[in-house]
């Protein structure tokens, strides 16, 4: 753990760095040395109530909420992770991010979230803190999946105002999840944040982003009495820039945290799984995303080269996103491996034999042919001697 004090020095550091380099080369070295110092993994002593214990793949922010980047690997190999959150130009981090693994009923599940705040942090802050361990400890979770994700995701809206209740703040929050149960993939949203994925190099939405000027939002919006206004962009009542979200007290009636949720099975054609805050997504398009995360081999590493990419751009937004690659060859690469081993041992072993056969052929074969030489070289010395005269003579 590092004190407070160093986390200073290195944010001095970095200032001064920052005013010494273009943008791009600045982010690179706050990417390259800071991710060394705040990168932890945090596990929660408690458990679910149906499994076991929580883990949170987590990093630990930075005092100023600058940047934090991290990855994962899953112990069967089949999965990784990687995560990377900038404050990019804004004064405050108001993007929070949440990554989760555990058992539930004897089943891994792994719940990936991107909380992007409007108005303050407090909302997006209480949604990592409160809506996954909620999931995980909803009666129908396994067994109803959808059912668990659109019920908790209003209930933790209503739990959210309620604890507010007695405050000043009227802030909200994006919410865009991707839960794997099995081989389902499940990717609920509220608001403007977004999730992709990539199948067979293809960039595939599996969110739509509420918008207020969505023909079938705009009509929900003014069913519910409410109003759809140009204010610089679309807004509800001319205040909010999205028509779904958590919290918004005052606007309630027509921005609800009810989520448009979709399924998708986990085949082989399945790559790339990319959440993201607006930030991300306001200056780079989905094929550009795909495209940039499959550069990199690790996801950590694209994580943080979409997170540059962004600002370099000029995203004037927090900017969160996580990455995550599904390694569908892993239990085939480990076949291979284990035939490859045992077909150079038993290769090894046919050589051994071989070499040692031949040597002993051709020692047995050396120690005749001596054997045979020096026969006859002693009966031609012998010849020699009992003959004396008959040489002389000759």
């Amino acid at each position: 753990m590092l004190c407070n004090s160093f986390l200073r020095s290195v944010s001095l550091r970095a200032g001064y760095i920052w005013r010494g380099l273009n943008a791009p080369q600045c982010l690179t070295y706050l990417l390259d040395f800071k991710s060394t110092i705040t990168r932890k993994m945090m596990v929660d002593s408690g458990a679910n109530a149906k499994g076991g214990p929580v883990i949170d793949i987590l990093s630990e922010k930075d005092e100023d909420g600058g940047y934090a980047s991290g990855g994962w690997k899953s112990e069967d190999g089949r999965l990784s992770c990687g995560y990377s959150s900038f404050r990019g130009k804004r004064a405050t981090m108001e993007d929070f991010y949440d990554i989760k693994t555990s058992k539930v009923d004897g089943l891994t599940v792994c719940l990936f979230g991107i909380f992007d705040g409007h108005g303050g942090s407090r909302a997006a802050e209480y949604l990592k803190e409160h809506l996954f361990e909620s999931l995980m400890k909803h009666q129908v979770f396994i067994v109803n999946t959808k059912l668990a994700i659109s019920e908790t995701y209003q209930q933790t809206d209503r739990d959210f105002l309620e604890s507010e209740r007695y405050t000043f703040r009227d802030d909200g929050s994006t919410a865009s999840t991707a839960v794997l149960v099995g081989n389902h993939l499940y990717v609920a949203n509220v608001g403007d944040s977004r999730t992709i994925i990539s199948k067979a190099g293809k960039a595939i939405p599996l969110s739509e982003d509420h918008k207020p000027n969505r023909s079938d939002e705009r009509k929900r919006i003014e069913n519910a009495g409410g109003v759809v206004m140009w204010a610089g962009t679309w807004r509800v009542g001319g205040v909010l820039a999205m028509s779904r979200a958590f919290g918004n007290r005052m606007l309630k009636q027509f921005v609800v945290a009810e989520p448009e949720i979709q399924e998708q099975e986990i085949d082989q054609e399945l790559e790339l799984l990319v959440l993201a805050s607006d930030g991300l997504w306001d200056v780079v398009p989905n094929e550009d995303a795909i495209s940039l995360a499959q550069i990199e081999d690790e996801p950590e590493a694209a994580a943080r080269k979409l997170t540059e990419t962004a600002f370099t751009r000029g995203s004037a937004d927090n900017i969160t996103c996580i990455v995550v690659k599904f390694h569908h060859n892993k239990t085939e690469c480990k076949e291979t491996e284990q035939t490859f081993k045992s077909n150079t041992e038993e290769t090894e072993q046919t050589f051994k034999s071989s070499t040692e056969e031949t040597l002993q052929t051709s020692k047995s074969n050396s120690e005749e042919t001596w054997q045979t030489s020096k026969g006859s070289s002693g009966e031609t010395t012998k010849d020699c001697k009992s003959n004396p005269e008959e040489s002389q003579q000759s």
